[in-house]
């Protein structure tokens, strides 16, 4: 069975970090680019990192650059979100997804081929 699946979500206290995990099971993550979205509640979902297949290329956009993360184990067949210094305006429910692409790029735009559940981080005091 083909499926992503987000874990490591929780409820902190802004400044705490946390890790989120996006496992796939069924297919090889490190041929797809990966990318993580937000949708926090009354909003509109919108992509906040992504990686490319070969790991060259990472992008954020512009509210979590320098305190987010993204990284790939292909051996484990997962991608990572570190993020540090959380906000109370990360309070979200955070998805993956990966997609193909082949010319080293990635982009929150592009169109996915699977998407994960998702996973709730809650930041408050």
């Amino acid at each position: 069975q083909v499926q992503l699946v987000e874990s490591g979500g929780g409820l902190v206290q802004p400044g705490d970090s946390l890790r989120l995990s996006c496992a796939a099971s069924g297919f090889t993550l490190g041929y797809f680019a990966v990318v993580w979205f937000r949708q926090a509640p009354g909003k509109e979902r919108e992509g906040i990192s992504c990686v490319s297949k070969s790991d060259s290329s990472k992008f954020y956009r512009d509210p979590v650059k320098g305190r987010f993360s993204i990284s790939r184990d292909n051996a484990k067949n997962t991608v990572y979100l570190q993020m540090n210094s959380l906000k109370p305006e990360d309070t979200a429910v955070y998805y993956c997804a990966a997609y193909t692409r082949d010319d080293g790029g990635c982009s929150w735009y592009d169109g996915m081929d699977f998407w994960g559940k998702g996973t709730l981080v809650t930041v408050s005091s």
